[in-house]
């Protein structure tokens, strides 16, 4: 084998694995990339299902906790960022359990009898839905919140 042969088989080789090594690497901007393409996901189902049937509330309940689950198997390696991925595991779980109260309680409402009883059920349920509401609001501000913490940290350079 000649020489210039050997070079043409050992420099695309070496250059091969250059790239997977650097390919693999988990920088802090692609575990930012991973996390925020995971929030935006879920935050996307929240706005996209806002106002909707006790069906659709119950079903946004559960793809919430589906992107929960997601949020929680993000293999993160920057400190920061884990600490991120627990608040935002915890947000999350906070919207699938309050909107799963509300589609409940709105079920229940839909299903009341037109009686006195009926009224009772109902009046229960307009509570448990506002308070359910209210809970959704502030945690929504805290996700927001959040999302601007992790914006403004993976904007920073190392």
């Amino acid at each position: 084998m000649s020489i210039l042969r050997k070079y043409t088989v050992i420099v695309p080789l070496s250059l091969s694995i250059v790239l997977l090594v650097t390919a693999c690497s988990d920088s802090k901007a692609s575990q930012c990339q991973r996390l925020i393409d995971v929030v935006n996901k879920g935050s996307e189902l929240i706005d996209n299902n806002k106002g909707q049937q006790v069906t659709t509330s119950l079903q946004l309940s559960k793809d919430l906790e589906a992107v929960t689950k997601q949020i929680k198997e993000l293999k993160l390696k920057d400190p920061k960022l884990q600490e991120f991925q627990s608040r935002f595991v915890q947000v999350f779980e906070t919207f699938s359990q309050l909107i799963a109260k509300a589609g409940k309680a709105l079920g229940s409402a839909k299903n009341a009898q037109d009686s006195s009883e009926g009224r009772i059920k109902i009046q229960k349920a307009r509570g448990e839905i506002d308070t359910a509401l209210t809970a959704a609001a502030n945690a929504a501000k805290q996700s927001d919140d959040l999302a601007s913490q992790v914006n403004k940290y993976c904007s920073q350079s190392k």
